[in-house]
């Protein structure tokens, strides 16, 4: 395996490089990354909010990506100073199809027989983590399930911390789930979540859960921007828009905002895919939506689609199975678009959309709620620009190299505590 160490600064430079703290003479810490969601290659279309979050901690750790191995995606590679690995959990490569598009739960639910993978996966995992663990120093683990229960299983002194990003925390919480993950969340050296709302369910159904750290997804306000507004679209298209960038699954309550925006003069722009696109199309036509389905896009084709929209709505649910947001990153890449947003008053999207500030919160499940919230950002031209310039401030909390610092702080306290 090649070292993660391996890109370090010739040691007779003696300035820490990019404001990062440290110094080019001092070997970085080595960091392992695991996560069950990352971009398969450059410019995929996948989220890449994990990638993003490696991209800040390069600057003070050396980043080894684990992730689940994916059709037509390298077992190895450097991704801009990243050292990505993808573990193969099926022989017949091209069956490797439980993580992507989309995530693991999702896929089950559009095809049963991807259930059959999942001892695949986990046994895969467990042995790929545990390999990785020889040449790292701490690991930060992405999601509760699967990525926290494999590494609980794990017997190794070197720290690690859990993140939990959503659906991990607030669903699957029965045994023997629940035993599974209390037993990470034992063994942990640190717990974040990315909303207080997260941290209220950990706080209600697991001990231990006393110091959690409550750490938002961020987003590079670098690469997001008003600026990229595009006119040519806007005179194309002639009327309004309407945003919508999400997986087609329950918990973004899509069908809701397809419901409220019947008869409304405005185009809808559709971005994703996943197992209710047939129904979602099938609606669209029934109700005779001016509609776009556009297909999942890279984030270089949504900061345009961001900051050309009049209006971003993230119309989220709590799903049958408990499954729910925690804050979705698209909900921020908009915000710093300058998009105002309309979202449901749902988990953890109060900490970032301010009813009457940069939006409208309404209540989940309510397309008519949607609907006058929508036409209300709309109709006025005045306080639309309002809550386009205030999304663009509130968005400066959730700056991704913010978020980077937050974590390096955890985890150089937990390499501490350890050493201990």
């Amino acid at each position: 395996m090649t070292s993660m160490a391996s890109n370090v600064t010739a040691a007779n430079e003696s300035k820490p490089a990019n404001g990062s703290g440290v110094s080019s003479k001092e070997v970085k810490k080595r960091l392992l990354v695991t996560a069950s969601t990352f971009p398969r290659w450059m410019n995929d279309t996948e989220p890449k909010f994990i990638y993003d979050l490696c991209m800040q901690l390069k600057k003070y750790y050396d980043i080894t990506a684990l992730v689940p191995a994916a059709p037509n995606a390298r077992a190895a590679e450097r991704m801009e100073g990243i050292t990505v690995r993808r573990f193969q959990y099926f022989p017949i490569r091209q069956l490797q199809t439980l993580a992507y598009p989309g995530a693991i739960v999702p896929r089950i639910k559009e095809n049963k027989f991807r259930a059959l993978l999942v001892p695949f996966f986990f046994i895969s995992q467990y042995f790929a983590t545990k390999r990785a663990m020889r040449d790292c120093d701490a690991v930060l683990v992405n999601w509760f399930v699967p990525q926290g229960v494999t590494q609980s299983f794990l017997r190794s002194k070197k720290p690690y911390v859990i993140s939990g990003l959503g659906g991990d925390v607030t669903s699957l919480n029965r045994f023997p789930m629940h035993w599974f993950k209390q037993r990470a969340i034992d063994s942990a050296s640190a717990i974040t979540v990315v909303s207080s709302d997260l941290k209220n369910v950990l706080h209600s159904q697991y001990r231990h859960t006393d110091h959690i750290h409550v750490i938002p997804m961020g987003v590079d306000l670098t690469f997001f921007g008003p600026e990229h507004r595009d006119h040519a679209l806007r005179e194309k298209i002639g009327k309004p828009i309407v945003l919508f960038v999400a997986r087609f699954v329950e918990k973004k309550g899509a069908r809701y905002l397809f419901d409220a925006m019947q008869n409304v003069n405005a185009k809808l722009l559709v971005v994703g895919s996943g197992p209710e696109e047939e129904m979602l199309r099938e609606k669209a036509s029934q109700l005779n939506l001016d509609c776009d389905f556009l297909g999942p896009k890279n984030k270089d084709e949504l900061k345009s689609l961001y900051a050309t929209c009049d209006v971003f709505v993230a119309p989220s649910v709590i799903a049958a199975d408990g499954d729910k947001d925690g804050l979705p990153v698209a909900i921020l890449e908009a915000m710093a678009s300058g998009a105002p947003i309309v979202a449901s008053d749902i988990a953890g999207i109060g900490e970032a959309v301010f009813d009457g500030e940069n939006g409208h919160l309404t209540k989940p499940k309510d397309a008519a709620g949607i609907r006058a919230a929508v036409l209300d950002v709309l109709a006025d031209e005045e306080r639309r620009e309002r809550f386009s310039k205030r999304s663009v401030e509130l968005a400066k909390r959730f700056d991704f190299v913010n978020i980077g610092e937050e974590y390096k702080h955890l985890i150089d306290e937990s390499l501490r505590h350890r050493s201990r």
